[in-house]
């Protein structure tokens, strides 16, 4: 690996982890994804679960989870796990811009994974407490990021 891969490797993982919180707090912060066309146009923007897992088989394939599918059932914040579900990001190339990873991928599309606000970070924190609902197998299973579908309660 490149230095310049480890590096962009390592502030994505700290984007998502949420190391980079202006209180020291990980759950003050978090990551978002944003993806362009190749005309600069914005297709899709959603803030991301705390995982993510890196596929190394010769291609830059990313695993990731972005939030979506979720709603204020009146007893709390629930998300439909088969909404949102894993996602990959097959990376032609990335670099660091300022405090964000960006990237070229195989798609001819761009991603920028970037610190969260607004409402992406309130879905973020409402995941985090969904997240405190599920059982230690549950959390394992989605953080693992290997299957399509999601066959367990929230679905």
């Amino acid at each position: 690996m490149t230095t310049t891969q480890q590096q962009w490797h390592q502030r994505f993982s700290d984007l998502v982890a949420g190391n980079h919180s202006p209180t020291g707090d990980p759950v003050d912060a978090g990551a978002r994804l944003v993806v362009s066309d190749p005309d600069g146009t914005e297709v899709f923007r959603a803030a991301l679960a705390r995982h993510y897992r890196y596929e190394d088989d010769g291609n830059q394939v990313i695993w990731i989870r972005p939030l979506v599918g979720g709603q204020d059932t009146g007893s709390g914040y629930l998300f439909n796990l088969g909404l949102a579900r894993r996602r990959s990001l097959s990376v032609a190339s990335a670099d660091l811009v300022d405090d964000r990873v960006e990237m070229e991928l195989t798609t001819g599309q761009k991603a920028r994974i970037e610190p969260a606000d607004g409402p992406e970070l309130e879905q973020l924190t409402r995941w985090d407490d969904f997240t405190n609902r599920l059982t230690p197998e549950e959390d394992a299973a989605l953080g693992r990021l290997d299957a399509d579908s999601w066959h367990g309660r929230y679905a």
